[in-house]
């Protein structure tokens, strides 16, 4: 390890283009100021180690879970047991499949529309607000109030 004394305002040079410069010295600690390119990374030790310790206890327990999910599909696989079969629901009666006879010669002025299983029913029509939606003025398709 290099030890070198500094005052305020001096320089260090490593390699070509990283510079630290003292910029203050405290009676608890020294101010320095590192100019270096954006592709030298620069960080603190402490907080280096605590992000570094971070990120382990992160991985492992991410690892831990991801072996729980793993055993998890592997059990769904290979099921050690057979499942037992579930409870058949009630059987219901099959809709009829011949629609009701309609007359083919409607009679009067109120004809009705033959019946078909086959189509489809309407959309329903959502019911109109009670009060109207309240907008603010200038939205296009209104108009201001003269006064």
């Amino acid at each position: 390890m290099l030890v070198l004394s500094r005052r305020v305002g001096e320089r260090l040079v490593i390699g070509d283009d990283i510079v630290v410069t003292v910029i203050e010295v405290r009676s608890d600690g020294v101010r320095l100021g590192i100019d270096a390119p954006r592709s030298v990374s620069v960080h603190r030790a402490e907080v280096l180690e605590a992000v570094t310790a971070a990120n382990v206890a992160a991985t492992d327990a991410a690892t831990d879970a991801g072996d729980e999910a793993v055993e998890s599909l592997r059990g769904l696989l290979n099921p050690t047991a057979p499942a037992a079969p579930a409870a058949d629901p009630a059987p219901t009666d099959p809709a009829p499949t011949d629609p009701a006879p309609t007359d083919p010669a409607p009679t009067g002025d109120t004809a009705a529309a033959p019946t078909d299983a086959a189509a489809p029913a309407a959309p329903a029509t959502p019911a109109p607000r009670a009060t109207p939606v309240p907008r603010a003025p200038g939205r296009p398709g209104e108009h201001r109030p003269r006064r």
